[in-house]
């Protein structure tokens, strides 16, 4: 018969420490990095619009193309022509990134949706760009259509089509983050679609339409809209010798104007989610 020594039986107060121990909550999860989260939202937002949204985007495409058709008519050239093929370029952006976005995040909001993302480790900056990024990428096979058969239409020079890969991130960014905030901030998703509609419609209005011309008060509402400085940027380098300067600066503005919209749409993104 052995026997063991006395200090190594466990004692009552142990027992009931390490009982507690184990019925005590466990600790959480390590919360995500921003990046790694943004990467994972951005491929499953992406792969949701390709399957949904394809359709709308044959849509907002022919959409700026027959806009184009109509304008060939009263257009000639110059700087008319110029800004016709621009704006139409930048409406697919707007058509996608605000309007789809904007009723996007009106439904989430109104089923409940943002609980399933505020139950993941995931940071609210993360939810807001991927989904605003993954809308903003899949403009990008319209665009290019657009600004191509508008350059050929017009008789527009097809060189300085490059600047569209700055064009389409920061004009989609602007527009993606103003859609995000508009769908979060509406009380319904009826009305979530109402802004959405009126965003893209002032976009056609106040950025396919040439600026010489306009009411004072309609130009300075044209200088509040997010997508006027990619329509500005874009337009520019349609002319012999583009003002690569001029062009920089609306790029710069359009990048500022974007970062701003997605802050104020991750703000309201935790202010709906805490609801």
């Amino acid at each position: 018969m052995s026997t063991v020594p006395a200090e190594v039986l466990p004692t009552a107060a142990s027992t009931t420490r390490s009982r507690g121990a184990e019925d005590g909550p466990a600790p959480l999860a390590p919360r995500a990095r921003l990046l790694p989260a943004l990467a994972a939202v951005y491929r499953a937002q992406l792969s949701r619009a390709r399957v949904a949204r394809i359709p709308l985007l044959f849509v907002a495409t022919f959409q700026s193309i027959g806009i184009m058709v109509m304008m060939r008519g009263v257009v000639d050239g110059g700087t008319e022509a110029r800004a016709v093929v621009a704006g139409s370029t930048v409406l697919v952006v707007a058509f996608v990134a605000l309007n789809l976005l904007a009723q996007y995040f009106g439904q989430l909001r109104a089923a409940g949706g943002l609980d399933h993302y505020a139950t993941l480790p995931v940071p609210p900056a993360a939810v807001v760009l991927g989904a605003a990024g993954a809308y903003a990428s899949f403009t990008v096979p319209g665009t290019v259509v657009t600004a191509v058969a508008g350059s050929v239409l017009f008789g527009l020079p097809l060189g300085h089509l490059w600047i569209l890969a700055a064009v389409v991130p920061l004009s989609g960014a602007a527009l993606a983050g103003l859609g995000a905030a508009l769908g979060l901030l509406a009380p319904r998703p009826e009305l979530a679609t109402l802004l959405g509609q009126l965003g893209m419609s002032a976009a056609l209005l106040l950025g396919v339409l040439p600026a010489e011309g306009m009411p004072t008060p309609i130009a300075w509402a044209r200088d509040l809209l997010p997508s006027t400085y990619g329509v500005e940027a874009l337009a520019r380098t349609f002319a012999p010798h583009p003002d690569w300067a001029l062009v920089a600066g609306d790029l710069a503005v359009c990048g500022a104007v974007g970062v701003l919209s997605l802050a104020v749409a991750t703000r309201a993104y935790r202010r709906a989610a805490v609801r």
